[in-house]
Protein backbone atom coordinates (compact mmCIF):
# COMPACT_ATOMS: atom_id res chain seq x y z
CA UNK A 1 0.00 0.00 0.00
CA UNK A 2 1.25 3.63 -0.97
CA UNK A 3 0.49 5.90 1.86
CA UNK A 4 1.17 9.45 2.72
CA UNK A 5 1.21 11.06 5.97
CA UNK A 6 1.04 14.56 6.68
CA UNK A 7 2.61 15.91 10.09
CA UNK A 8 2.72 19.69 11.06
CA UNK A 9 7.09 20.43 12.30
CA UNK A 10 7.96 22.29 14.92
CA UNK A 11 11.12 23.30 13.16
CA UNK A 12 13.13 23.54 16.72
CA UNK A 13 11.82 21.03 19.51
CA UNK A 14 10.77 17.58 19.74
CA UNK A 15 7.67 17.42 18.96
CA UNK A 16 5.56 13.34 20.46
CA UNK A 17 3.13 13.75 17.25
CA UNK A 18 6.43 14.30 14.79
CA UNK A 19 8.39 11.79 16.53
CA UNK A 20 5.19 9.26 16.55
CA UNK A 21 4.53 9.47 12.70
CA UNK A 22 8.21 9.28 11.67
CA UNK A 23 8.25 6.32 14.25
CA UNK A 24 4.86 5.00 12.06
CA UNK A 25 6.11 5.69 8.73
CA UNK A 26 9.22 3.81 9.55
CA UNK A 27 7.27 1.34 10.82
CA UNK A 28 5.07 0.82 7.73
CA UNK A 29 8.04 0.58 5.45
CA UNK A 30 9.72 -2.44 7.59
CA UNK A 31 5.74 -4.26 7.18
CA UNK A 32 6.34 -3.65 3.13
CA UNK A 33 4.14 -0.65 2.47
CA UNK A 34 5.43 2.70 0.96
CA UNK A 35 4.95 5.30 3.35
CA UNK A 36 5.93 9.37 3.17
CA UNK A 37 6.00 11.58 5.40
CA UNK A 38 5.51 14.84 4.38
CA UNK A 39 6.20 18.08 6.74
CA UNK A 40 3.98 20.74 6.84
CA UNK A 41 4.36 24.35 7.72
CA UNK A 42 8.37 23.53 9.69
CA UNK A 43 10.91 21.06 9.34
CA UNK A 44 10.65 17.96 11.76
CA UNK A 45 12.69 18.19 14.44
CA UNK A 46 13.15 14.44 15.67
CA UNK A 47 15.48 12.32 17.89
CA UNK A 48 16.18 9.98 15.35
CA UNK A 49 16.75 9.44 11.98
CA UNK A 50 13.69 10.62 9.16
CA UNK A 51 11.60 8.12 7.62
CA UNK A 52 11.20 10.53 4.62
CA UNK A 53 14.53 12.71 4.43
CA UNK A 54 14.65 15.71 1.97
CA UNK A 55 10.73 15.40 1.71
CA UNK A 56 9.36 18.53 0.35
CA UNK A 57 7.88 21.14 2.55
CA UNK A 58 4.25 22.14 1.98
CA UNK A 59 2.52 25.17 3.39
CA UNK A 60 6.00 27.08 4.67
CA UNK A 61 4.82 28.61 7.86
CA UNK A 62 6.18 31.71 6.64
CA UNK A 63 4.21 32.44 2.81
CA UNK A 64 1.21 30.90 4.49
CA UNK A 65 1.38 33.88 7.64
CA UNK A 66 2.40 36.64 4.57
CA UNK A 67 -1.04 35.13 3.05
CA UNK A 68 -3.50 35.29 5.85
CA UNK A 69 -1.85 38.43 7.20
CA UNK A 70 -1.47 40.15 3.94
CA UNK A 71 -4.43 40.11 0.74
CA UNK A 72 -2.13 41.32 -1.77
CA UNK A 73 0.35 38.27 -0.63
CA UNK A 74 -1.89 35.52 -1.78
CA UNK A 75 -1.15 35.23 -5.03
CA UNK A 76 2.69 35.63 -4.28
CA UNK A 77 4.79 34.16 -7.39
CA UNK A 78 6.02 30.30 -7.00
CA UNK A 79 9.37 31.46 -7.08
CA UNK A 80 9.12 34.14 -4.03
CA UNK A 81 6.92 30.85 -2.28
CA UNK A 82 10.05 28.64 -2.58
CA UNK A 83 12.43 31.28 -1.10
CA UNK A 84 10.48 31.88 2.00
CA UNK A 85 9.81 27.87 2.42
CA UNK A 86 13.50 27.05 2.19
CA UNK A 87 14.60 25.50 5.31
CA UNK A 88 17.11 27.06 6.96
CA UNK A 89 14.66 30.17 6.90
CA UNK A 90 11.51 28.29 8.24
CA UNK A 91 14.30 27.01 11.44
CA UNK A 92 15.62 30.16 11.77
CA UNK A 93 12.09 31.60 12.72
CA UNK A 94 10.73 28.39 14.47
CA UNK A 95 11.38 29.06 18.05
CA UNK A 96 9.39 32.44 17.90
CA UNK A 97 6.69 30.48 15.61
CA UNK A 98 6.15 27.19 18.69
CA UNK A 99 5.88 30.46 21.32
CA UNK A 100 2.61 31.52 19.40
CA UNK A 101 0.47 28.85 20.93
CA UNK A 102 -2.91 31.36 20.98
CA UNK A 103 -4.29 34.62 20.56
CA UNK A 104 -6.15 36.47 17.71
CA UNK A 105 -3.57 35.73 14.82
CA UNK A 106 -3.53 32.07 15.33
CA UNK A 107 -7.03 31.98 15.95
CA UNK A 108 -7.72 33.40 12.71
CA UNK A 109 -4.76 31.01 10.70
CA UNK A 110 -6.90 28.06 11.93
CA UNK A 111 -9.97 29.16 11.13
CA UNK A 112 -8.39 29.48 7.39
CA UNK A 113 -6.78 26.20 6.62
CA UNK A 114 -10.02 24.68 8.16
CA UNK A 115 -12.20 26.07 5.40
CA UNK A 116 -9.49 24.63 2.83
CA UNK A 117 -10.11 24.99 -0.27
CA UNK A 118 -12.08 28.31 0.45
CA UNK A 119 -9.14 29.46 3.01
CA UNK A 120 -6.21 32.20 2.26
CA UNK A 121 -3.96 28.93 1.48
CA UNK A 122 -5.79 27.74 -0.98
CA UNK A 123 -3.00 28.60 -3.69
CA UNK A 124 -0.74 25.86 -1.31
CA UNK A 125 -3.60 23.35 -0.47
CA UNK A 126 -4.18 23.27 -4.86
CA UNK A 127 0.11 22.92 -4.98
CA UNK A 128 -0.27 19.99 -2.55
CA UNK A 129 -3.09 18.08 -4.23
CA UNK A 130 -0.98 18.41 -7.71
CA UNK A 131 2.20 17.16 -5.98
CA UNK A 132 0.21 13.88 -4.55
CA UNK A 133 -1.40 12.93 -7.60
CA UNK A 134 2.04 11.57 -8.69
CA UNK A 135 4.01 11.27 -5.88
CA UNK A 136 4.14 6.92 -6.33
CA UNK A 137 5.62 6.69 -9.82
CA UNK A 138 3.46 9.05 -11.33
CA UNK A 139 0.23 7.31 -9.70
CA UNK A 140 -1.29 9.38 -5.88
CA UNK A 141 -1.11 7.47 -3.22
CA UNK A 142 -3.79 4.49 -1.98
CA UNK A 143 -4.84 6.60 1.37
CA UNK A 144 -3.77 9.80 2.70
CA UNK A 145 -3.37 9.63 6.91
CA UNK A 146 -3.42 13.15 8.34
CA UNK A 147 -1.66 14.15 11.50
CA UNK A 148 -4.28 16.37 13.35
CA UNK A 149 -7.91 16.84 13.09
CA UNK A 150 -6.22 21.01 12.65
CA UNK A 151 -5.64 19.53 9.01
CA UNK A 152 -9.28 18.71 8.27
CA UNK A 153 -9.81 21.37 5.95
CA UNK A 154 -7.54 19.43 3.68
CA UNK A 155 -9.69 16.59 3.64
CA UNK A 156 -11.78 17.52 0.93
CA UNK A 157 -10.07 19.01 -1.62
CA UNK A 158 -7.70 15.64 -1.08
CA UNK A 159 -11.23 12.81 -1.07
CA UNK A 160 -12.18 14.85 -4.05
CA UNK A 161 -9.53 15.36 -6.12
CA UNK A 162 -7.98 11.55 -5.69
CA UNK A 163 -10.49 9.05 -4.73
CA UNK A 164 -8.85 7.90 -2.08
CA UNK A 165 -9.54 7.44 1.70
CA UNK A 166 -8.71 9.91 4.43
CA UNK A 167 -7.80 9.07 7.79
CA UNK A 168 -7.28 11.58 10.06
CA UNK A 169 -5.79 11.23 13.80
CA UNK A 170 -6.95 12.92 16.81
CA UNK A 171 -4.22 14.32 19.05
CA UNK A 172 -5.28 16.51 22.01
CA UNK A 173 -6.37 19.24 19.67
CA UNK A 174 -9.05 20.43 22.65
CA UNK A 175 -6.33 22.19 25.20
CA UNK A 176 -5.32 24.56 21.45
CA UNK A 177 -8.22 24.93 20.30
CA UNK A 178 -10.28 26.18 23.68
CA UNK A 179 -7.02 28.59 24.35
CA UNK A 180 -7.88 30.62 21.09
CA UNK A 181 -9.78 32.97 22.51
CA UNK A 182 -13.18 34.38 21.65
CA UNK A 183 -12.79 32.72 18.36
CA UNK A 184 -13.19 29.06 19.74
CA UNK A 185 -16.95 28.65 19.50
CA UNK A 186 -17.01 28.95 15.44
CA UNK A 187 -13.61 27.25 15.21
CA UNK A 188 -15.31 24.18 17.22
CA UNK A 189 -18.24 24.30 14.63
CA UNK A 190 -15.98 24.84 11.83
CA UNK A 191 -13.96 21.57 12.89
CA UNK A 192 -17.00 19.39 13.22
CA UNK A 193 -18.47 20.27 10.00
CA UNK A 194 -14.82 19.38 8.18
CA UNK A 195 -13.64 16.56 10.12
CA UNK A 196 -16.98 15.00 8.38
CA UNK A 197 -15.21 15.03 4.79
CA UNK A 198 -12.16 12.49 6.14
CA UNK A 199 -13.67 8.94 6.54
CA UNK A 200 -12.39 7.94 9.61
CA UNK A 201 -10.89 9.54 12.42
CA UNK A 202 -8.30 7.68 14.87
CA UNK A 203 -8.15 8.68 18.80
CA UNK A 204 -5.52 7.03 20.82
CA UNK A 205 -7.68 6.39 24.03
CA UNK A 206 -11.06 5.33 24.79
CA UNK A 207 -11.26 8.90 27.13
CA UNK A 208 -10.13 11.02 24.24
CA UNK A 209 -12.67 9.76 21.76
CA UNK A 210 -15.56 10.49 23.97
CA UNK A 211 -14.53 13.72 24.73
CA UNK A 212 -14.00 14.88 20.88
CA UNK A 213 -16.91 12.80 19.86
CA UNK A 214 -19.11 15.45 22.68
CA UNK A 215 -17.17 18.35 21.60
CA UNK A 216 -17.84 18.06 18.00
CA UNK A 217 -21.53 17.67 19.28
CA UNK A 218 -21.65 14.50 16.93
CA UNK A 219 -24.59 12.12 17.16
CA UNK A 220 -24.24 8.40 18.08
CA UNK A 221 -24.87 7.41 14.92
CA UNK A 222 -22.19 9.48 13.04
CA UNK A 223 -19.44 9.06 16.46
CA UNK A 224 -19.65 5.15 15.51
CA UNK A 225 -19.65 5.70 11.92
CA UNK A 226 -16.46 7.78 11.82
CA UNK A 227 -14.31 7.28 14.89
CA UNK A 228 -12.02 4.45 15.81
CA UNK A 229 -10.01 3.97 18.92
CA UNK A 230 -5.96 2.61 18.34
CA UNK A 231 -3.83 3.24 21.40
CA UNK A 232 0.07 4.37 20.45
CA UNK A 233 2.94 2.34 20.20
CA UNK A 234 6.58 2.57 20.27
CA UNK A 235 9.73 0.73 19.60
CA UNK A 236 9.75 -1.48 22.58
CA UNK A 237 13.47 -2.91 21.10
CA UNK A 238 14.96 0.39 22.28
CA UNK A 239 14.05 -0.43 26.12
CA UNK A 240 14.85 -4.42 25.56
CA UNK A 241 18.04 -3.68 28.28
CA UNK A 242 17.24 -3.53 31.95
CA UNK A 243 17.30 -0.51 34.01
CA UNK A 244 20.62 0.53 35.53
CA UNK A 245 20.92 -0.59 39.02
CA UNK A 246 21.96 -0.13 41.66
CA UNK A 247 21.01 3.98 41.26
CA UNK A 248 23.34 5.93 43.16
CA UNK A 249 20.26 8.02 44.81
CA UNK A 250 16.66 7.65 44.90
CA UNK A 251 15.48 9.37 41.37
CA UNK A 252 12.22 10.40 40.44
CA UNK A 253 12.03 11.30 36.54
CA UNK A 254 9.68 13.41 33.83
CA UNK A 255 9.97 13.33 30.33
CA UNK A 256 7.74 15.79 28.32
CA UNK A 257 7.74 19.01 27.44
CA UNK A 258 8.59 21.68 29.45
CA UNK A 259 5.23 23.09 30.08
CA UNK A 260 2.70 23.98 32.68
CA UNK A 261 -0.12 21.77 30.94
CA UNK A 262 2.13 18.64 31.46
CA UNK A 263 2.73 18.82 34.67
CA UNK A 264 6.09 19.56 35.54
CA UNK A 265 5.18 22.57 37.63
CA UNK A 266 3.18 20.58 40.10
CA UNK A 267 6.08 17.23 39.96
CA UNK A 268 8.28 20.30 41.56
CA UNK A 269 6.55 21.28 43.69
CA UNK A 270 5.66 17.22 44.77
CA UNK A 271 9.41 17.09 45.27
CA UNK A 272 9.88 20.35 47.15
CA UNK A 273 7.15 18.75 49.68
CA UNK A 274 9.07 15.78 49.88
CA UNK A 275 12.80 17.66 50.49
CA UNK A 276 10.95 19.14 53.96
CA UNK A 277 9.78 15.65 54.97
CA UNK A 278 13.20 14.15 54.67
CA UNK A 279 11.86 11.24 54.73
CA UNK A 280 13.61 9.72 51.20
CA UNK A 281 17.34 9.93 51.88
CA UNK A 282 18.97 11.55 48.92
CA UNK A 283 16.50 12.09 46.52
CA UNK A 284 16.69 13.65 43.57
CA UNK A 285 14.16 14.63 40.43
CA UNK A 286 15.22 14.41 36.74
CA UNK A 287 13.52 16.33 34.15
CA UNK A 288 14.13 15.48 30.45
CA UNK A 289 12.01 16.79 27.42
CA UNK A 290 11.42 18.62 24.34
CA UNK A 291 12.25 22.76 25.15
CA UNK A 292 10.98 25.52 22.57
CA UNK A 293 12.55 28.87 22.73
CA UNK A 294 9.28 30.29 24.25
CA UNK A 295 9.64 27.61 27.30
CA UNK A 296 12.60 28.65 28.76
CA UNK A 297 11.38 31.37 30.74
CA UNK A 298 9.30 28.99 32.58
CA UNK A 299 11.88 26.48 33.08
CA UNK A 300 13.92 29.61 35.25
CA UNK A 301 10.74 30.08 37.11
CA UNK A 302 10.75 26.43 38.27
CA UNK A 303 14.85 26.93 38.86
CA UNK A 304 14.46 30.04 41.00
CA UNK A 305 11.56 28.03 42.99
CA UNK A 306 13.98 25.08 43.49
CA UNK A 307 16.66 27.69 44.69
CA UNK A 308 14.75 29.33 46.87
CA UNK A 309 14.05 25.77 48.53
CA UNK A 310 17.49 25.09 48.93
CA UNK A 311 17.05 22.54 46.19
CA UNK A 312 18.44 23.38 43.38
CA UNK A 313 20.84 21.19 43.26
CA UNK A 314 19.28 17.96 43.58
CA UNK A 315 16.98 18.44 40.15
CA UNK A 316 18.44 18.10 36.31
CA UNK A 317 17.02 19.86 33.40
CA UNK A 318 17.77 18.26 30.37
CA UNK A 319 15.75 19.73 27.32
CA UNK A 320 15.94 17.96 23.66
CA UNK A 321 17.50 15.23 24.65
CA UNK A 322 18.60 12.22 21.73
CA UNK A 323 16.35 9.04 21.32
CA UNK A 324 19.68 7.29 22.58
CA UNK A 325 20.04 10.03 25.69
CA UNK A 326 16.10 9.80 26.25
CA UNK A 327 16.87 6.04 26.66
CA UNK A 328 19.79 6.26 28.94
CA UNK A 329 17.76 9.03 30.87
CA UNK A 330 14.91 6.81 31.45
CA UNK A 331 17.19 3.69 32.82
CA UNK A 332 18.11 6.28 35.58
CA UNK A 333 15.17 6.87 37.09
CA UNK A 334 13.38 5.07 39.96
CA UNK A 335 9.76 5.87 39.39
CA UNK A 336 8.71 8.07 36.85
CA UNK A 337 5.62 11.10 36.93
CA UNK A 338 4.48 13.28 34.27
CA UNK A 339 1.19 14.95 36.16
CA UNK A 340 -0.38 16.39 33.42
CA UNK A 341 -3.11 19.50 34.60
CA UNK A 342 -4.78 19.58 31.24
CA UNK A 343 -6.90 17.13 28.99
CA UNK A 344 -4.68 14.51 28.04
CA UNK A 345 -5.46 11.82 25.10
CA UNK A 346 -2.69 9.50 25.38
CA UNK A 347 1.10 10.66 26.91
CA UNK A 348 3.61 8.70 24.86
CA UNK A 349 6.02 9.80 28.04
CA UNK A 350 4.20 7.08 30.33
CA UNK A 351 4.36 3.98 27.54
CA UNK A 352 7.96 4.92 27.18
CA UNK A 353 8.89 4.94 30.75
CA UNK A 354 7.01 1.54 31.41
CA UNK A 355 8.87 -0.09 27.97
CA UNK A 356 12.01 0.74 30.23
CA UNK A 357 10.92 -1.23 33.25
CA UNK A 358 10.47 2.18 35.86
CA UNK A 359 6.81 2.13 37.51
CA UNK A 360 4.24 5.59 37.02
CA UNK A 361 2.61 7.78 39.13
CA UNK A 362 -0.37 9.31 36.96
CA UNK A 363 -3.03 11.05 37.88
CA UNK A 364 -6.63 9.15 38.24
CA UNK A 365 -7.41 11.08 34.93
CA UNK A 366 -7.46 11.75 31.70
CA UNK A 367 -6.54 8.94 29.45
CA UNK A 368 -3.72 7.97 32.04
CA UNK A 369 -6.13 4.95 33.65
CA UNK A 370 -6.53 3.33 30.63
CA UNK A 371 -2.27 3.14 29.79
CA UNK A 372 -1.49 2.50 33.52
CA UNK A 373 -3.62 -0.26 34.61
CA UNK A 374 -3.83 -1.53 38.22
CA UNK A 375 -0.40 -3.19 38.05
CA UNK A 376 2.26 -0.67 36.25
CA UNK A 377 2.27 1.99 39.50
CA UNK A 378 0.41 4.35 40.91
CA UNK A 379 -2.83 6.36 39.98
CA UNK A 380 -3.71 9.06 42.77
CA UNK A 381 -6.66 11.11 42.77
CA UNK A 382 -5.56 14.79 41.66
CA UNK A 383 -6.81 17.75 44.47
CA UNK A 384 -9.08 20.49 43.46
CA UNK A 385 -5.94 22.44 42.75
CA UNK A 386 -2.44 22.23 41.62
CA UNK A 387 -1.29 22.60 45.23
CA UNK A 388 -3.67 19.65 46.10
CA UNK A 389 -2.55 17.86 43.26
CA UNK A 390 1.51 18.46 44.41
CA UNK A 391 0.39 16.85 47.64
CA UNK A 392 -1.33 14.31 46.17
CA UNK A 393 1.50 13.51 44.07
CA UNK A 394 4.04 13.56 47.55
CA UNK A 395 1.96 11.17 49.09
CA UNK A 396 1.85 8.62 45.90
CA UNK A 397 5.59 8.97 45.26
CA UNK A 398 6.65 8.95 49.08
CA UNK A 399 4.25 5.64 49.55
CA UNK A 400 5.87 3.58 46.15
CA UNK A 401 9.54 4.81 47.11
CA UNK A 402 9.56 3.88 50.13
CA UNK A 403 8.58 -0.22 49.34
CA UNK A 404 11.24 -1.50 47.08
CA UNK A 405 9.52 -4.75 46.43
CA UNK A 406 6.53 -2.66 45.44
CA UNK A 407 8.80 -0.33 43.03
CA UNK A 408 10.45 -3.83 41.54
CA UNK A 409 6.97 -5.46 41.60
CA UNK A 410 5.30 -2.39 39.41
CA UNK A 411 8.19 -1.90 37.13
CA UNK A 412 8.16 -5.18 35.94
CA UNK A 413 4.94 -5.22 35.56
CA UNK A 414 5.27 -2.43 33.68
CA UNK A 415 7.49 -3.63 31.25
CA UNK A 416 5.43 -6.25 30.74
CA UNK A 417 2.40 -4.34 29.99
CA UNK A 418 3.77 -1.84 27.54
CA UNK A 419 5.22 -5.07 24.97
CA UNK A 420 1.58 -6.89 25.36
CA UNK A 421 0.11 -3.81 24.51
CA UNK A 422 1.93 -0.77 22.96
CA UNK A 423 4.26 -2.08 20.37
CA UNK A 424 4.85 0.41 17.43
CA UNK A 425 4.73 -3.00 14.85
CA UNK A 426 1.08 -3.47 16.48
CA UNK A 427 0.08 0.12 15.99
CA UNK A 428 0.96 -0.32 12.42
CA UNK A 429 -0.45 -3.15 11.59
CA UNK A 430 -3.88 -1.57 13.09
CA UNK A 431 -3.56 1.38 10.63
CA UNK A 432 -2.88 -0.01 7.58
CA UNK A 433 -5.64 -2.72 8.38
CA UNK A 434 -7.85 0.34 8.76
CA UNK A 435 -6.61 2.53 5.58
CA UNK A 436 -6.97 -1.04 3.67
CA UNK A 437 -10.45 -1.84 4.67
CA UNK A 438 -11.55 1.60 4.10
CA UNK A 439 -10.01 1.35 0.03
CA UNK A 440 -11.85 -1.83 -0.16
CA UNK A 441 -14.97 -0.24 0.74
CA UNK A 442 -14.33 2.66 -1.78
CA UNK A 443 -13.95 0.45 -4.31
CA UNK A 444 -17.01 -1.40 -3.56
CA UNK A 445 -19.31 1.69 -3.06
CA UNK A 446 -17.27 3.76 -5.42
CA UNK A 447 -16.59 8.01 -4.37
CA UNK A 448 -19.17 10.60 -5.18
Amino acid sequence: MNIVLLTPGTGSYHCGVCMRDNALAKELHRQGHRALLLPMYLPLTLDEEAASPGAPIFFGGVSTYLREKFPLLRKMPRWMDRLLSARWILKMLAGRAAAKTGGPEVAEMTLSMLRGEMGNQAGELRELVAWLKTAFDGRPPDSVWLSTALQAGLARSLREEMKVPIVGFLQGEDTFLDGLGSRAPEIWSLLAERMKDADVWVAPSKYFAKLMAARLRWSDAETERRMRVIQNGIALEDFDAEPEQPHSAPTIGYLARFVPGKGIGVLVDAFMILKKRNTIAGLRLRCAGSMADGDARYVETLRAKLAAADCAGDVEFLPNVSREEKVRFLRSLDVFSAPATASEAFGLYVIEAMAAGVPVVQPRAWAFPEIVGERAGVLFDPGKNEDGTALALADALEEILRDPARLRACGAAAQELAREKFSLRGMASSFAQLAASLGAQAVKNSFP
